[in-house]
Formats: C-alpha cells, sequence, structure tokens
C-alpha cells in the first residue's frame, strides 16, 4: 500500500530514510512546483444537481495544498461563467489563452462529475430528504494554457450511501443542510483517489 508524502518533506525523508530501511521514496508524478500559479476552474456536474460540484472542487483545492503545501491556486468559479465571459463555446485554446493572460496562471485544473445508479433507501416523489447508495465518477485534467495541451488527467469512481438525496425533473439533488455530513465521504474518496499523484510514495 503507498503511503502518501507531501512533496515538501521529500528530501528530509530521503535523508532520513538513507540506510534505514529498504523502501525507496518515488517523488510524486504531478509536481506543481515548477509552475508559479495554477487555476481551478469549480468542477461541473452531470445527471444531478445541487451542491456535490462545489464540496469536491473545495476538497480538491484542500488535497492539492495538502499534499504540495505553498502551491498557489486560483479560484476562477464558475465554468459556464467563464465561458459567457469570454464569449466561447468551450474552454479552448483561446479561452486558456485569456485566463492566462487575465490571471496569470500556467495551467488550469477543470473537473467534470457524473452521478449515476442511484438506489434509493426510501420511496422518492416530489423532492423529499431521503438517502440513497449513488455512484459518482470524477474525472480531472490540467491543462496548459499557451496551446491548451492536457497535461495530466485522473479518474476516480466510489459508490456510496449518501443522506438528504432527492429527485427532481428526473435528476438526482444534492442539496443536504449539512453537505460534509451527507455525502462527505464520497466526495473523500473521490479526491484521495484521483489526487494519489501528487503525492511521493514510499515503495
Amino acid at each position: 500500500m503507498n503511503i502518501k508524502i507531501p512533496v515538501y518533506t521529500l528530501l528530509l525523508s530521503l535523508v532520513a530514510a538513507t540506510g534505514c530501511s529498504k523502501r525507496v521514496l518515488v517523488p510524486p508524478r504531478l509536481d506543481l512546483q515548477p509552475y508559479p500559479a495554477v487555476g481551478l476552474v469549480t468542477f461541473t456536474m452531470e445527471n444531478a444537481k445541487g451542491d456535490l460540484h462545489q464540496l469536491a472542487t473545495d476538497q480538491f483545492l484542500a488535497e492539492v495544498h495538502n499534499a504540495q503545501p505553498g502551491t498557489p491556486v486560483v479560484e476562477l468559479g464558475d465554468y459556464e461563467a467563464l465561458l459567457q465571459e469570454f464569449g466561447r463555446e468551450k474552454l479552448d485554446r483561446e479561452a486558456l489563452r485569456t485566463l492566462a493572460a487575465e490571471y496569470g496562471v500556467a495551467t488550469v485544473f477543470v473537473g467534470h462529475m457524473k452521478a449515476s445508479n442511484v438506489s434509493p433507501r426510501a420511496s422518492i416523489s416530489g423532492f423529499p430528504r431521503v438517502g440513497a447508495t449513488v455512484s459518482v465518477q470524477l474525472t480531472v485534467r490540467m491543462l496548459e494554457t499557451e496551446i491548451g495541451a492536457t497535461l495530466w488527467t485522473n479518474t476516480a469512481k466510489a459508490t456510496e450511501s449518501v443522506g438528504e438525496l432527492g429527485l427532481s425533473g428526473g435528476q438526482i439533488v444534492f442539496a443536504a443542510q449539512d453537505p460534509k455530513e451527507a455525502y462527505g465521504d464520497l466526495v473523500r474518496h473521490l479526491i484521495a483517489n484521483v489526487t494519489t499523484d501528487m503525492y511521493a510514495t514510499y515503495r
């Protein structure tokens, strides 16, 4: 099993581990230190409404700083709002160049969540707040802002029991009074799995 190690402890760990263990410390596959600043667009959500994508974005930001402390992250806000601001239909090369010029970011994280396989623990009619088991897939990409190239991508999927879930207009609705309590475990599992490349590991 891999043990996550923040990148800034890499050198000290290498010194401490010399001659004391046969384990090898492997640097993170995704090292953010070469970039003066990275952008983070609020994740998008498919097949669901509510606040799950915002909670996941906040958790992703926290995990970036936990894995590689001191990384400058510029929160860029809602994906659709950015496109409207730039007059673009998608986050293409021109939109990314505009982001770079206006916000000074060399790379941008974008994420997309897709919910599926909802199994309610009670009958859902109208908009009650009930528990359910739901699967969510999260894909995160890091895009270079000069030519729009994808520098890194990872996907994670989790199936968890969540609270205060509803259906409205045929869509899943995440709208709990306490989102961290209702579906925090689901988000934590997704983000932990999708950010493994940001940690140095002992092997």
